[in-house]
């Protein structure tokens, strides 16, 4: 029996399942036992495969990745951009990759068309752009983002709260920090159970479902912002248009007439949470025009020198930071200093 007919078979059965207390514990199961199909069909078991798709791997440049998603270019038949198509657009001083994915066809979770390499493309971008048409939005918004999950990309999520240790004994140890209105000891021990798991530490804490646990365990998971794109918004109303701006995440445009391209941009902008890093010569005034960006969550002064150069890092005695992350102006720092956007720094080797 194929991965896919058994796929099929799993997910029927889900949905003649009643969903209430006393099957909670048999659909966690199938959940688990879906996922783990699921990654079988993404990394296929065996020997080398016929290598990676041409046009697929393209090389990573700039401070940030941004994939384009969406339903092949009004075609009747399946996919027709084959390859990825890069390009590079510059914006408040940051070059950011833009990648222009394939279309995704319905299936393609399931290795269908040329949709596994495109969504392992898309795995990593660090923002993802699903691009829909405004006069048939909401089915294609729903299949695409089904085929993103399915490829474990969660899109607009936060990685759920909760803690998971292997052990080598002592059965499973299971804690919560508050109600939980799905998961029970006796679901989250068959759904371990199910990947082979007998001891472990598990924390919930939060309400979490039976799929919050299955990201966890598979590890596999990234979490990528996205923005829905609309397009083609010279063909609706005004009053369409209102209702449009109040969906979160969601950008309207018309790439034909050029409108609203600087909101997009600005939205990308947000999303990314870039932040520049001017830097500032010995004697001389700072350079405003190039400056380095690290992506947030990573601008200490140590991850400002690497992304430089890795050996910066040795010769580092100290460094002097203008701007809103320190107290007074210029304040000198070691490597861990965190800074914030538009920090200017010169650094001081040994």
């Amino acid at each position: 029996m194929s991965i896919l007919a058994k796929i099929a078979e799993i997910e029927s059965e889900m949905a003649r399942t009643q969903r209430n207390k006393a099957t909670a514990h048999h659909l966690g199961l199938l959940k688990a036992r879906l996922a783990k199909l699921r990654r079988e069909l993404i990394t296929p078991k065996g020997g080398g495969g016929g290598g990676p798709g041409e046009g697929f791997d393209v090389a990573k440049t700039g401070d940030a990745r941004i994939g384009f998603v969406g339903f092949p270019s009004v075609a009747a038949y399946e996919f027709t951009t084959l390859t990825t198509v890069p390009g590079v657009i510059r914006y408040k001083g940051a070059k950011i990759q833009l990648l222009d994915l394939p279309g995704i066809i319905e299936g393609a979770k399931d290795g269908k068309g040329r949709g596994r390499q495109v969504i392992a493309v898309a795995r990593t971008c660090n923002l993802i752009l699903i691009v829909l048409d405004v006069l048939k939005p909401l089915g294609h918004k729903k299949l695409i983002e089904h085929e993103l999950e399915g490829f474990g990309i969660r899109l607009n999520k936060q990685p759920p709260n909760i803690g998971f240790k292997k052990k080598d004994k002592g059965g499973i140890n299971f804690t919560t920090t508050c109600a939980q209105s799905e998961l029970d000891p006796e679901t989250v021990k068959s759904i371990l159970a199910e990947y082979k798991i007998h001891n472990a530490d598990i924390t919930l804490r939060g309400d979490c479902t039976a799929d919050d646990l299955i990201d966890v365990v598979e590890g596999n998971r990234v979490y990528i912002p996205c923005i829905y794109v609309l397009n083609k918004i010279d063909q609706i109303s005004i009053e369409e248009l209102d209702i449009i701006y109040k969906v979160p995440h969601c950008v309207p445009i018309s790439a034909h007439h050029r409108w609203n391209f600087d909101d997009l941009l600005e939205r990308i902008w947000d999303y990314l949470q870039l932040v520049r890093i001017y830097t500032k010569p010995k004697g001389q005034l700072p350079d405003y025009t190039s400056p380095v960006v690290l992506p947030d969550g990573r601008t200490s002064v140590e991850d400002f020198c690497l992304k430089i150069h890795k050996n910066l890092i040795k010769e580092l005695k100290y460094a002097l930071v203008w701007g809103a992350s320190v107290k007074h102006n210029p304040q000198k720092v070691g490597k861990d200093h965190v800074m914030e956007d538009e920090d200017v720094i010169q650094l001081v080797k040994k």
